[in-house]
């Protein structure tokens, strides 16, 4: 996930609307990457970042293409500066990919079998008592179904 970064070019009209919780999202950002990993896996340690990258991204998303409260211009502002995943917007936008929680979940490359992540299984189609968490996010089930 690339670091949040402000450009020299001045931001567009509606950013005092988005400011304050790309603000606050960004301070929380910070306490995830500083927080002790002490008695936690790799990967779990890594969960919150995740969790607050999807967080970031689908605030973006739904300000720009659900609600309609920002420009086009911010909407690309927003993207180009790093403030949401242009990849997993892109993503959102298709059909069974609506609730995805990050793009590691889709890439067979990563899992154990050349499968999809267990995460994307519908939950009525798992087991009643068990419970579901994703590997390399701690997501516990984005699939469409669920």
């Amino acid at each position: 996930m690339p670091k949040v970064r402000r450009g020299r070019k001045a931001p567009p009209e509606g950013w005092e609307l988005v400011e304050p919780t790309l603000q606050d999202l960004q301070a929380k950002m910070r306490e995830a990457e500083n927080e002790g990993h002490e008695g936690k896996r790799k990967t779990e340690s890594l969960w919150p970042v995740f969790r607050l990258h999807h967080q970031r991204s689908r605030y973006i998303f739904d300000m720009y293409h659900r609600r309609k409260a920002i420009s086009r211009e911010l909407y690309d502002y927003c993207c180009k500066e790093g403030y949401a995943d242009v990849a997993l917007i892109a993503k959102w936008r298709k059909v069974g990919y609506e609730k995805l929680c990050c793009l590691r979940c889709i890439q067979p490359k990563d899992m154990n079998f050349g499968t999809m992540c267990i995460c994307r299984v519908p939950k009525e189609k798992l087991q009643e008592d068990k419970i579901v968490e994703c590997l390399h996010c701690g997501c516990r089930g984005c699939a469409s179904g669920s």
